[in-house]
Formats: C-alpha cells, structure tokens, sequence
C-alpha cells in the first residue's frame, strides 16, 4: 500500500473513516490499539512551585462557569494597567492575560499609586465580579485623614465586571465611604521630626502628643459567612500607629488586622453600581460630643495586634532603625489576611484566619494564623506559628500573603502565595497545600507533587481528525488539553508541552510549536501522528502524562491519520 484517497469531506463519514484509517495502520505498522477503557476518574499528572509565574499578594477565585482559576496579583501587569490576571486549570501553570485588572487613567483614579492586594469575589446569582484593593490616595488628604501631608493616606476601592478576566470598572470614582477613626492614639508623628523615623524615647514623652488618628488601610479581605452577614477584614498601616513595647521599652510602629461589617445591598445589586457600605451600627461610633456636625470618626474590631497575643517570630524587624543607621523605622507587621469558616465535631462554627507577619522583603516573612468562634472573635494565635516561613533547603524564601482555595472537587484546599527562589529573587507565585483539622498547617513544597484533586481526568484533543498536507507539502493542527471542568491548559507554560511521535518515524518530519503541531510526509506512505501531553518535573525533565482510574491506566494522546495525495 503505497498511498490513500482522500477521503470524503462529510463530518460522520470522515469520523467513520478515522477511525478505519487508525485501525489499518495500527495493523500495517503494529501500534497496538487499547481496549476501550472505562471511564478514568484522575491523572497522574504532577506539578512543582517553579517561581516562574510573576506575582505578589495572590488572591484566587474558582470559576465555576470556566472551571479555570483566576489569580489576581500586585504585580505582573502589563503597562498601563493596574494588577496581573492569571488563569489555570490546575492551580500550577498560569497562563498570563493580557492588559490587567484596572485600566491606569480610566479607573482607580482616586489614587496615585501603591496599588496592592487585589481580591475578586463573584456572585452567581447576578453573574457579577467584584474587585476589591488597595491604593494611596492622590486628591482629598486632608478631608479624609485630617492632614493634607499625611504621608501613608491608603484606603480600598471597589469595581466591577461581568468576566473574572476584566477589565473591572470602578463603582464610584472614590474609595469606599468608610473613615475608621482611633481615639485612643496619641499620635506621636505631630510631635516628631520631619523624618517621622525616631519616636519619643520614653512612653510619657508619647502620651504628652494629641489624641486621636484617622486609620490607613489595606489589603481588604472580604468574608461571607454562613448566616449571610459579610464582613471586609483590613490591615491597619503601621504609619501612624506607634504602640509603646513595655518589654522592649520603646516605641515600634505596628500595622494591625481590624474588622468591620458590611451591608449586602451592593452584592444583590443585579446592576453592578452600588458601593458597599459599612453597617450602620459602626459609623461615626467614634465621635466625640464635642466633634463638629459632619466629621466622620467610624468604628471597627480590632482582630490582631502584637501587644495582646505576642508571638516572638513577629519580631525580626524591631530593631532595624539602630541596624539601618537610621534610615529605617522599627516596626512589626500583620497584613495579608484571609477567612475561612469550618465546623467542629460538635457541629459549633470555626474560624480560621491567616495572616503575614515580618516585612515582605525579608527572608523572614512567614504566615501564622489564629482562630475565633465567630468572625469578630476574640481571636487566639496559633502556638504553631510560623505555619508557612522559609526553608533553605527548598530555595524557598519570602512566603507570605495569600489566599485559601479549594480543589475543583472541594475535597482539598491549597494556599496561593508569594515566595521567592532566593534572598534576591524577585516575588513569584506558589501553591501549597493546606490542611484543616485540629489546627492548620501548610505544605510548603518545591518538590514534584500531585495535581489537586478533580483536576483530571485530562483530555488531549486535535482540532483535524485526519491531517492532508498543503500544496506546500505540510499539514498543521492544533491541539489543546484540557481539565475535568473543561478549562484549558497554556502549552506556552514551561510546566506543560505535547510530543509528536510519527510512525513509521522515517515517513517524514515533526515540528511542535506551543499547541501547534506540523507534519511534513516524505513520499506517499501511510503515517500515524500521536500527540502525547507532558508535565515537567522538578528536576527538569519531562514525563507523559496519563489517566488513572480502577481498570489501569490510559495515555492521554490522541492519534491522528496523516493522508496523502497521490
């Protein structure tokens, strides 16, 4: 047999003549057909923390409709756009968006920089996206923290969108209406140097400054409980907020983790264009008697500060003004925080929140959590702390600020986070995973580990049933794989690659390219092309990939005639 006609154009008989074709040469060129296999119930694909994806401060969000993954990050967009998007399929390989969340000059406008930690949350029922972040203001200092040169002016916008890809329009051209007052700070910067580096050395030369701040704030995280009540979790900027440290007798500058509920009018709107708003019971609840009419001073929950659960792992910068020579200030961190909601064995709710501490620059940024019986608390640390933190022995430096998701098939949940590969490294996104029991932990891993459950099985498909070269003799084809769910993977990713095989191999010649695969036959032979989808592992080299279900496992590829003229 030294040639074939091509065969007729109809969809069902080019089907039924795929399929003759497969079977023939699989006998002329003994490929060995597979039994029909039953249905396979997972892979055996694996993926490792590779640092090759750009990001900070990753939120991720499930998307049920796509079955992707949507990570939002600080970081990674491209110019003119404020905040990355990312897609997967599984978690591992991120597949870069174009543009980015916000579009720079058309919104997020109320501020001029300082654009951080990014959070999307959809609502099926009105197909609505909604993006929640941080920024420093640029217009309206003064009227909303009281001093036109206060330096760390941050507060938290909102937009909206009907596509977790974006672009999200901001609801109002303003941050939310919240002005979280403390009236209980003596705010030492009215009584310090310009520098705003070196406090008051002694605790009574602090109390002697006036009493009373405006809160800067940031990474928002936003947390809808069971009962339907929703509450935005925040870090309090440590600008502005220097608590006194009796045991180490001075003066630190701490950012804290503080709470406020919201109202749901925003999240039912069907048309996108309500602003969420605080709960009615916390504004203006600190103001004074004495307050002119219209100065807003809003209330909020302290959740997390050093001087009421300290932990010495939340140190590793309190002494840096003396270590910098004075070009930095001794602070502490808790910022990064994310909410999640379980039940205990007696049935009774339990809250677990995480939370970044030590500065983001430094090897020394690590996660801890700690736990509530209910989203306001009071909330305990865990004794554990450092959940997450760095491991020299993995490369893995810098973990911090993430976000927890769960597996396609919800039987297993992972932390998505920024890490780094080294000291010097820049950030990247990581996923580890997390358990929940009779406390929490977190598998930080740069090692080869198994794909999150509900991922697979995976399915390798060919845009053309039978390739027939060109007139300039090629025959090219498209192929894609993807998940479960359906949510395709970025053969553009490192992590992902297809193999071509031509059979007999001397037929003619192979070239993949991405998800592109070409065939240019020599001569007039009968050829199979298969296509065989790979993962790399984290030593480099690459691995086929199969399904595995209860009767073995099963390739995935697919098969393709490649037909010639002659």
């Amino acid at each position: 047999m030294t040639g074939l006609v091509e065969p007729p154009r109809g969809r069902m008989a080019g089907m039924r003549l795929t399929a003759l074709l497969v079977a023939v040469f699989a006998t002329l060129l003994l490929v060995p057909v597979p039994a029909p296999a039953h249905p396979a119930r997972s892979t055996d694909a694996t993926f490792h923390n590779a640092a090759d994806t750009p990001g900070a401060d990753p939120f991720v969000l499930f998307d049920g409709p796509s079955g992707h993954y949507y990570a939002y990050s600080t970081e990674g967009a491209d110019p003119g756009y404020h905040f990355a998007v990312y897609r997967s399929p599984d978690l591992a390989t991120w597949e870069h968006l174009p543009g980015g969340a916000l579009r720079a000059g058309q919104d997020g406008d109320w501020a001029h920089d300082w654009f951080w930690a990014p959070e999307v949350y959809h609502n099926p029922v009105t197909g609505l996206y909604f993006l929640f972040y941080a920024a420093r203001m640029n217009r309206g200092v003064a009227e909303h923290f009281g001093h036109a040169d206060f330096e760390e002016p941050c507060k938290v916008g909102v937009a909206v969108s009907r596509s977790p890809a974006g672009p999200f329009r901001d609801i109002a051209e303003a941050p939310l209406d919240y002005h979280p007052y403390d009236p209980a700070y003596h705010d030492v910067n009215l009584i310090m140097d310009a520098a705003q580096k070196k406090p008051p050395a002694t605790l009574a030369e602090g109390r002697t400054a006036p009493l009373g701040t405006y809160i800067p704030y940031i990474d928002p995280n936003v947390f809808f409980d069971a009962d339907g009540r929703i509450y935005l979790y925040f870090s309090r900027n440590a600008y502005r907020n220097w608590v006194w440290d009796h045991d180490l007798g001075k003066y630190v500058e701490e950012s804290n983790i503080y709470a406020v509920e919201l109202t749901g009018d925003w999240w039912r709107d069907p048309t996108g264009r309500t602003m969420p708003a605080i709960a009615p019971e916390y504004r203006d609840r600190n103001r004074a008697p004495g307050d002119l009419p219209g100065v807003r001073k809003d209330g909020y929950v302290p959740v997390l500060d050093y001087g009421s659960d300290p932990q010495e792992w939340e140190n590793a910068h309190v002494h840096d003004h003396a270590g910098s020579g004075g070009a930095k200030k001794d602070r502490r961190w808790a910022e990064g925080s994310t909410t999640v909601r379980t039940v205990d064995a007696s049935g009774n709710p339990r809250y677990y929140l995480t939370y970044s501490a030590n500065n983001y620059e430094n090897e020394f940024y690590g996660v801890g959590y700690a736990t509530a019986g209910s989203p306001l608390g009071p909330w305990r640390k865990s004794a554990a702390n450092p959940v997450l933190s760095q491991d020299p022995a993995q490369g893995l430096y810098s973990t911090g600020h993430g976000s927890v998701i769960g597996s396609p098939d919800g039987t297993q949940l992972y932390y998505v986070h920024h890490g780094r590969p080294s000291t010097t490294s820049s950030r990247a996104l990581y996923t580890s995973r997390l358990h929940l029991g009779d406390g929490l932990s977190i598998d930080a891993s740069t090692s080869d580990e198994p794909l999150p459950s509900g991922v697979g099985p995976l399915r390798l498909r060919a845009d053309d049933p039978v390739l027939r070269p060109r007139a300039d003799g090629s025959a090219t084809t498209a192929v894609d794989v993807r998940s479960a769910r359906g949510a395709g993977f970025d053969l553009t990713n490192p992590q992902n690659r297809v193999r071509a095989v031509l059979r007999p191999a001397d037929a003619g010649t192979v070239t993949v390219r991405g998800d592109r695969v070409t065939v240019t036959p020599t001569g007039h032979r009968p050829a199979l092309l298969t296509v065989v989808y790979q993962r790399r592992r984290a030593d480099g080299g690459y691995r086929d990939v199969a399904d595995t279900g209860p009767h073995g496992t099963v390739p995935v590829q697919v098969t393709i005639p490649v037909v010639v003229r002659r």
